[in-house]
């Protein structure tokens, strides 16, 4: 089966408190979107990327990104939309039949694993949608409007999700199109499959696959660098 890899990096930086979008910012030396592709560059399940950026962008991140890191599988550089969703379904919309899987992971999720997308599309492959994610383990509670706890949820069955996540190619363009029509948008992907009444698969992910979105957490990640360099 052929798994091509959507890459949605269309972020702006907000909470990141920089001018520079956060996919550009640097961990350990080198963008963060460069060490995010190079995972997928590198796994051997992946036959192609498609890399959503911001319009103004585009030049710039053949130039510097995809050519300056001979990222080879990057077969794509197109221009994002207004929300993530938006962006992935420019992307959806030059993925071919000759891809069963399409796989989608955050751009700054520098920390994937080729072994985890090694599971996830394994999981796709047999049962048509999946995604990785971490139990939660704190105490969750739900509180109203004023701040004040109106509940305590129970934590045995819920999950916090990241990505990647995997679907085969026919029910997550399926999803779309009823996203689209219905004006819906979602949390994420599998949450537009869900609603279509496909199940979606939960795989254990990995506490590292962190999102890089503040400055914490860009400080969290240069740790993480070093220990995986030790």
């Amino acid at each position: 089966m052929k798994t091509v890899a959507i890459v949605p990096a269309g972020g702006t930086g907000k909470r990141m408190g920089s001018r520079l979008p956060k996919q550009f910012l640097s961990l350990a030396g080198i963008p963060i979107l460069v060490h995010t592709l190079k995972v997928f560059q590198h796994s051997p399940l992946i036959d192609k990327i498609l890399l959503a950026v911001p319009e103004g962008e585009l030049a710039g991140v053949q130039r510097n990104i995809v050519e300056r890191f001979e990222l080879s599988k990057v077969s794509l550089v197109l221009a994002g939309g207004p929300e993530r969703q938006d962006s992935v379904r420019n992307a959806l919309a030059h993925v071919s039949e000759e891809h069963d899987i399409v796989l989608v992971h955050d751009g700054v999720r520098p920390f994937v694993t080729e072994d985890l997308i090694e599971r996830v599309v394994a999981e796709t492959s047999v049962f048509g949608a999946a995604t990785a994610g971490l139990p939660v383990r704190d105490t969750v509670k739900e509180v109203d409007r004023k701040g004040c706890v109106t509940r305590t949820v129970p934590r045995e069955n819920l999950w916090l999700t990241q990505t990647p996540q995997a679907f085969r190619r026919e029910l997550i363009l399926a999803a779309y199109e009823r996203a689209a029509t219905d004006e819906f948008y979602g949390t994420d992907d599998a949450s537009l499959v869900e609603r279509t009444g496909i199940p979606v698969r939960m795989i254990p992910g990995d506490a590292d696959n962190i999102k890089v979105t503040t400055p914490e957490d860009l400080e969290r990640g240069e740790k993480i660098v070093c220990g995986r360099e030790e």
